[in-house]
């Protein structure tokens, strides 16, 4: 059934979908953010946009492509670990991963959660919550 994944021991239940939140930066310039079901941020645009919309349009470009998307999983230049980038098309990065990941593998396996979350968040609207600005 549509919108619905069968357990193992047989109940059909609702897919989880994660949220996408569009916030306020400190710059008063807006970025998105991408929350796993369970309240975690997977991540986070790169890029800070003028308004909410378009962060919504960079985001709604990621998860069109999201089965393609290409990784640069680099290491972290002042500390220890590895995060990840997707770069843009004029190689300025759309997303990145929330935070470090101790392990090089650790940080491949949330890239592909990333993806995974990105292929089920159709249908999915941005928030905006009002700050008072």
């Amino acid at each position: 059934m549509a919108g619905q994944r069968v357990r193992d021991d047989g109940v059909a239940e609702p897919v989880r979908r994660g949220s996408v939140q569009a916030e306020r930066d400190v710059n008063g310039r807006y970025r998105w953010s991408l929350k796993a079901p369970n309240g975690r941020i997977v991540a986070v645009s790169a890029s800070v946009y003028e308004t909410p919309e378009q962060a919504r349009q960079v985001f709604e470009g990621l998860r069109g492509a999201a089965p393609g998307l290409v990784v640069r999983i680099t290491h972290v230049r002042d500390g220890i670990g590895w995060i990840w980038v997707v770069p843009g098309p004029r190689g300025v990065p759309d997303a990145r991963s929330h935070r470090t990941y101790e392990r090089y593998a650790t940080c491949q396996n949330a890239f592909r959660r990333f993806v995974a979350l990105l292929e089920r968040s159709e249908g999915v609207e941005i928030s905006v919550p009002r700050d008072g600005f």
